[in-house]
Parts: C-alpha cells; sequence; structure tokens
C-alpha cells in the first residue's frame, strides 16, 4: 500500500508565513524559511509554499525568498501563487522548485496546464482548487478564495487531468482554517473522478482529523498549516499516531 503524505503549508505574505480562518482573519505564523527547516527535520514529506497575495497584487511569486527556502530543504518542495504563463515556471524550477501549482491562471487559460505537463512532465504540476458549497454544489473560486466562478468543481478537476495535471490540492474553503475537520463528503465526491492523487486541505485540528481522511475517504494525502505551525500537533506525534491507527506513514 502506497504510504500516506503529511504536507504542511506555507502561506507567504510579506515575506512571513501566516494563516487565516475561511481565507481571512490573516495572523502571523512565523519565519518561512525557519518553519520549512523545521518541518523537514520533524519528518514532514513534502511542503507546500504559496505566496498567497502575488494574484490579487498582480505580481510574481517571491522567487528569492524560495531559492532561500530550497536550500534548507531537501524533501519535495511545491510552489505557487503570481504564477501565469510558462516563463514564471521556468523561474520558480530554476529557483529549486520541485513541483509547480496553479490555481487561478489556470482557471483563466486552462491550456496553460498543458503547457506546464509538456514542458516538465505531470509530476511536476499540482493543481490547486479552492472550492466552496454554493446552492447544493461544490464550485471554484479563484483570486486566493475572493472571487467565486460558476466552474463546477467536479468538472474542473475531470478537465485539468486530462490537460496533464499530475496532482490536485483541494481546499474546502468552508472548512479551511475552523480546526472541524477535512471535509469528507467533498474528497468522498471528487476522489473517485479522477485517477491521479487528491491532497486534503482545509480544516484539520486534532490528530484524530487525520485518521479519519485517510480511513474515511481515498485521499493520498492531508495538508495542513496552523496545527503545524502553532506546535497543536508536532509531525512526529502524527506519525506515530497514524502508525498506532494502521495508516501507512513514512516515518524518520
Amino acid at each position: 500500500m502506497l504510504k500516506k503524505r503529511i504536507i504542511p503549508c506555507l502561506d507567504i505574505q510579506d515575506g512571513r508565513t501566516v494563516k487565516g480562518v475561511n481565507f481571512a482573519e490573516i495572523r502571523d505564523a512565523g519565519d518561512p524559511v525557519q518553519l520549512a527547516a523545521r518541518y523537514a527535520e520533524e519528518g514532514a514529506d513534502e511542503l507546500v509554499f504559496l505566496d498567497i497575495t502575488a494574484t490579487v497584487e498582480k505580481r510574481k511569486t517571491l522567487v528569492p525568498l524560495v531559492e532561500r527556502i530550497s536550500r534548507e530543504v531537501h524533501i519535495p518542495f511545491t510552489v505557487g501563487g503570481g504564477i501565469k504563463e510558462i516563463d514564471d515556471v521556468d523561474a520558480l524550477i530554476k529557483a529549486g522548485a520541485d513541483k509547480i501549482t496553479v490555481n487561478s491562471a489556470a482557471v483563466h487559460n486552462p491550456n496553460l496546464l498543458n503547457q506546464i505537463a509538456e514542458r516538465y512532465g505531470s509530476q511536476c504540476l499540482v493543481l490547486a482548487v479552492d472550492t466552496k458549497w454554493i446552492d447544493g454544489d461544490w464550485f471554484v473560486a479563484i483570486h486566493g478564495g475572493r472571487k467565486m466562478t460558476s466552474i463546477k468543481t467536479r468538472e474542473w478537476i475531470v478537465e485539468a487531468e486530462k490537460r496533464g495535471a499530475g496532482e490536485i490540492m483541494l481546499t474546502s474553503m468552508d472548512h479551511d482554517g475552523t480546526k472541524e475537520g477535512f471535509a469528507i463528503d467533498l474528497l468522498n465526491e471528487m476522489t473517485p473522478l479522477v485517477n491521479i492523487p487528491i491532497i486534503a486541505s482545509g480544516g484539520a485540528g486534532q490528530l484524530d482529523d487525520f485518521v479519519d481522511v485517510f480511513t474515511q475517504t481515498k485521499a493520498s494525502a492531508a495538508l495542513a498549516a496552523s496545527v503545524f505551525h502553532f506546535g497543536t500537533i508536532p509531525i512526529p506525534d502524527l506519525k506515530n499516531y497514524l502508525n498506532e491507527n494502521q495508516i501507512p506513514v513514512r516515518c524518520n
């Protein structure tokens, strides 16, 4: 059985790691370089680095910060935020990113997924999907959750796989930062639709939330932020707890 992955997410704003609730109420969570190094040492399987205001502020992702983090980290590292074209991807790969994640730009220009997959391979391409439950269905949000679209989430992830996405990072905006558990219903609706891994994101608050997401859904990985940033759940303790519950994970 493939081992499940634990992935801390570093949301970056003004060069600092931040975290909010339902994509709002942002507060400081520390230095991203120090956090990245700590998570790698503690046994995180991968890291995700998102420049959360790059798209809204219409600027590029902070390449120098990516370079600093990549020098400290020797586990797979995904970078996103502000990516609009293939040249942006080139710069981030050269800066040390192992994978690229796109969201808003892919919605505006779905062919960007094809271009990235063709140049770097699907294994380097993660589609980030922020989704919200509205009037009985899940819809895609863009621009850091600030703008809703009429695109149904299920249709978008199916199209993305066809265009070359190698993985889906699926965030429930309704669960994000609430610490009330992952969106089990969302994951169970979406995972059967594609043949690529889905990363569960949004809602982790306690150890059993990770057990639930891995035993009740087919999510390949669980991504979290505040429970790691603020020391609620140390990664070694989480890995041990998952092993105790017969969930296969890599341990140091």
